[in-house]
């Protein structure tokens, strides 16, 4: 029995799409809006936006594309067994 790799949803992403881009990415907005306004209340609300951005992206997006393959039928497990 060959075992089957798990689906990674990164593989079909381009490089500006990757989780350290992702990441990069809002870390260097983040950390320019404390550069450019150094008040606490505007990076904060510049960073609510990009953290929901990271935990949708680098969590949820991910698990969902996993979760929604569709997995062969393995003829040996006998749960996939359909009886005639």
């Amino acid at each position: 029995m060959i075992k089957q790799q798990p689906l990674n949803p990164w593989s079909y992403k381009p490089w500006w799409c990757q989780p350290w881009s992702i990441l990069l990415t809002g870390a260097i907005v983040i950390a320019g809006s404390w550069e450019i306004t150094k008040t606490i209340w505007v990076t904060t609300l510049i960073s609510i936006p990009v953290l929901v951005w990271w935990i949708y992206f680098l969590l949820l997006w991910p698990r969902l594309i996993q979760a929604s393959s569709i997995m062969p039928d393995d003829e040996e497990d006998p749960q996939n067994l359909v009886e005639n």
